[in-house]
Order: C-alpha cells, then structure tokens, then sequence
C-alpha cells in the first residue's frame, strides 16, 4: 500500500475527532472508533496490505534512541510497553511520528506528552492490530481468513531483530540529559 495513502487513513481519523485526537487516557477516547471506521471503507485485501504497511512502519521506529524516550516518558518501558509507544505514535499523525522517529527529544513538544509530564493523559495504544481485525471481521463477515492472508503477506518481510540506534541506560540521568535533554527538563 502506498504509504500517503496509509496515512491518510490516520490522518481522517483524526480529522473526524479533532482537539480529542491527542489523548488515548480518556475511558470514550474516540479514536479508536474514527480509526476502524475509515477502515471499513477497505476491501479485504486492502485492510491485510494495511496491515503490512502498519508493521512496516511501527518497524522503522523500532530504534533504542525512541525506545529510550518512551522508557523515560513512561517511567519504565519493555518490550510490550513499546510496541503500545509506537501504535500511540502513529495515532499522533505522519507529522508527529516522523519527527519522533528522526530526533525522539522533539516529543517535548507533543500536547499528550507535556500532559504525561503532569501526571494526566496517555501516548501509548494497545493495539492497531485489533482494529484492523474489527474491520475486517466487519468487511468480510469474519476474521478467519485475516490470519492465513496475513501470514502469507508477512512471511517474506523483513524485520529487525534489534532496534537500530545507539543505546545507553534508561537509569542514567546524565545520559538521558546528554541525548534528551528536553524530555529529561520534562521527566527528571
């Protein structure tokens, strides 16, 4: 799937929700249902090639720098922690995800992140895959057929096995004001 148009399924979304796109704290956060809705107007095969391009592009942030962003901002962050930090970064839009991807220190400048600073709201988002397979089981009448589909399409697709970038310890204060400084002037 092209990747403009794979954002842009996101991007409605969060068109449709406006100043309520940010924050995945609240118990009727409404992204999530704006997210399945724009992905029901897929075909079958259009939600699994939506699928691939989703693991594809959580995977191009799956590097230690952002990791370590997310540990800080999170107080603590593993492996499972993580892959909720990435789905909650695409749901911040290609803008925000992009940037955080690129310099993981420009999420101090993220509205749900200074709020996360407060002790109030959410980033983290478990998870695009159980929406994708709601709308499909919408599309196709079942989600029977989503695992065969997407075990073919995601047999040849490489992925890392480690994330890529330099890593230090999420521990150290120094280190995370060396490499982070505005989200550490945040959390620490």
């Amino acid at each position: 799937m092209e990747i403009d148009v794979w954002w842009s399924v996101i991007e409605r979304a969060r068109a449709a929700v406006g100043e309520r796109a940010g924050d995945r704290n609240s118990p009727d956060d409404p992204l999530p249902g704006a997210v399945t809705a724009e992905l029901v107007t897929l075909t079958g095969p259009e939600l699994v090639d939506w699928y691939v391009t989703r693991v594809r592009v959580a995977d191009s942030a799956y590097r230690h720098p952002l990791w370590q962003a997310a540990y800080l901002i999170e107080g603590g962050c593993g492996d499972d922690g993580f892959m909720d930090f990435r789905d909650g970064l695409i749901l911040q839009g290609r803008e925000v995800f992009t940037r955080a991807v690129a310099d993981p220190d420009s999420l101090a400048d993220v509205p749900v992140i200074r709020l996360m600073a407060a002790d109030k709201g959410w980033v983290g988002f478990e998870s695009l895959n159980y929406l994708v397979r709601g709308a499909y089981e919408q599309v196709a009448g079942s989600a029977e057929s989503l695992e065969e589909a997407l075990e073919v399409a995601l047999r040849d697709l490489s992925r890392p096995s480690e994330p890529a970038g330099v890593s230090w310890d999420g521990e150290d204060d120094e280190a995370n004001r060396r490499h982070l400084p505005r989200l550490s002037a945040l959390f620490l």
